[in-house]
């Protein structure tokens, strides 16, 4: 049972009195897919309007440093939502982070142990049995067991208490004659790939905020309630309804400071799915309409945001909801000549916007910006410690809470960063060192292969926060570089950062210098 009260007494260091369940803050945890930092108009200025997410982060707290520690897989959102949902890290995820064991504790699990109701709307990435543990309820389930790749043809399932998920029970949103939404099963003969329009049905964004909608139109207080709300976008496809990807000619789209036609070396996943998306070399006309399509998906998702927030308002809810909104992974879409997630550059691949916010959050926290390093997985922690829950024995990350009420000036000195066998990057001070090895690999066409690059580069992130001049050449710079290295290789021992079987076969370590 939930005993110590709201994030205001909490966070402003009032006493903790003991109060019944129903005064505990309400929690909306919003998870978004591929949404780089630099994707929310209040964070970096970027012309994409984002009204309702630049509004929680006026009223709220803004963390300018949170990222993905990495993935060993190229699914980069299934280590990503292992990671938040139970505060560990990459390397004592299970595996890859595909199935999360009863031994980790997730952070539903952890409302639910203190008199929460639970809920889940929208994309499950893990296995379907922590999903069922996690959460008493829930709405429309997307992501599996069925998928399409496409936002307005999104098979969904209805929840489901014992996890039992099959595609012959997925079911497609559709309208009918008289525009009415309706129900169809896939017929499993559906085409695969974007060929929706907002004509055939509603988009995946639109469904899972009216679920979100639903429940809170039918919530009655018994007990405060946790809420997940997983949007697949603006993951591509990024598809949006007309009007929205009107206010986005690609002709007027502004190229990002890191655009690049190629990627100048083989990075050791320069060749998949996501990758594939645009043709090679990358031009300036390609990426402004991939850019378009990015940026109009993203405010097409901000409105629905927005329709649920209103309905805290309309309920009488938002005054004691905590808001949380956070992104899984960053995208690349043209910068460095990369179009996916599958590398360390900060905006391309692990750089994500986390906000706190809602009327749960104290006045005097109002636009504040924390600037210390984070992680997702410090993002667990300190939800739990804002709201004044006890944290699982299963959770590692760090609770970032000392910051924001000034207790701490920081709780990461440095951070450290992993892609499958063939990047490592470590940040410390305002310096990033990204390393690249040529490692084995395989792919689907190929075969067994010999991928990647020995290559070094060196940020000032700081100064150069897009990571365009790579200052690994210059002398001057060769003991912050031998600084850094020996700040990697300690913390990779620290994390066990080698081959064990289930997270890779082959070893970064083995192929470094």
């Amino acid at each position: 049972m939930c005993f110590i009260i709201c994030a205001v007494q909490v966070l402003g260091g009032m006493p903790l009195n003991a109060q019944k369940k129903t005064d505990c803050p309400n929690v909306l945890l919003i998870y978004t897919d591929d949404h780089r930092y630099s994707a929310v108009h209040a964070m970096m200025g970027e012309p994409v309007a984002t009204p309702n997410l630049d509004e929680l982060a006026e009223n709220g707290v803004v963390f300018e440093k949170t990222y993905l520690m990495g993935a060993f897989t190229g699914a980069t959102c299934t280590p990503s939502r292992a990671m938040l949902l139970t505060g560990r890290n990459l390397f004592e995820l299970e595996g890859r982070g595909h199935t999360i064991p009863e031994t980790h504790t997730t952070l539903p699990e952890a409302f639910s142990q203190n008199g929460y109701q639970t809920y889940h709307v929208g994309k499950w990435h893990n296995d379907m049995a922590s999903l069922a543990r996690s959460f008493d309820d829930g709405a429309f389930v997307s992501g599996m067991p069925a998928y399409l790749t496409d936002q307005f043809r999104m098979p969904f399932s209805h929840w489901k208490k014992n996890g039992n998920y099959k595609k012959e029970n997925c079911f497609l949103l559709q309208y009918d004659a008289e525009g009415k939404v309706v129900e169809r099963p896939l017929t499993g003969n559906e085409v695969k790939g974007p060929i929706g329009t907002e004509k055939d049905g509603p988009h995946v964004s639109e469904v899972l905020a009216g679920g979100a909608i639903d429940y809170l139109e039918g919530y009655r207080g018994k007990r405060p309630f946790f809420m997940y709300l997983a949007f697949p976008v603006p993951h591509d496809p990024r598809q949006a309804p007309e009007n929205c990807k009107a206010k986005y000619p690609a002709d007027r789209m502004d190229l990002p400071p890191s655009y690049a036609r190629q990627h100048p070396f083989d990075n050791g996943h320069i060749v998949l799915r996501d990758e594939e998306l645009a043709p090679w070399p990358r031009t300036p006309e390609v990426v402004k309409e991939h850019l378009s399509d990015y940026y109009a998906t993203i405010s097409h998702l901000d409105a629905q945001i927005g329709k649920v927030i209103q309905q805290l308002k309309d309920k009488g809810l938002y005054k004691n909801t905590l808001i949380v909104m956070a992104g899984d992974s960053g995208v690349a879409i043209g910068n460095h000549g990369l179009m996916g997630k599958q590398n360390l550059y900060d905006e391309d691949g692990i750089h994500v916007p986390f906000i706190l916010s809602g009327g749960a959050l104290p006045a005097q926290f109002k636009g504040k910006r924390i600037k210390p390093l984070s992680y997702i997985h410090d993002i667990m922690p300190t939800i739990l410690d804002v709201v004044g829950l006890d944290r699982p024995g299963s959770v590692t990350g760090k609770s970032l809470l000392p910051v924001i009420n000034g207790k701490k000036q920081e709780i990461r000195e440095f951070t450290y960063h992993a892609y499958r066998q063939h990047q490592r990057a470590y940040r410390k001070g305002r310096y990033k060192l990204i390393e690249y090895v040529r490692a084995p690999d395989s792919r689907p066409r190929e075969g067994e292969i010999i991928s990647g690059s020995r290559v070094t580069q060196l940020f000032d992130v700081v100064e150069d926060p897009w990571e365009t001049l790579d200052l690994s050449a210059f002398p001057e710079y060769r003991s912050t570089i031998n600084e850094l290295r020996e700040g990697m290789k300690h913390t990779a021992i620290a994390l066990k950062d080698v081959a064990d079987g289930q997270r890779t076969q082959i070893n970064f370590w083995d192929y470094y210098e």
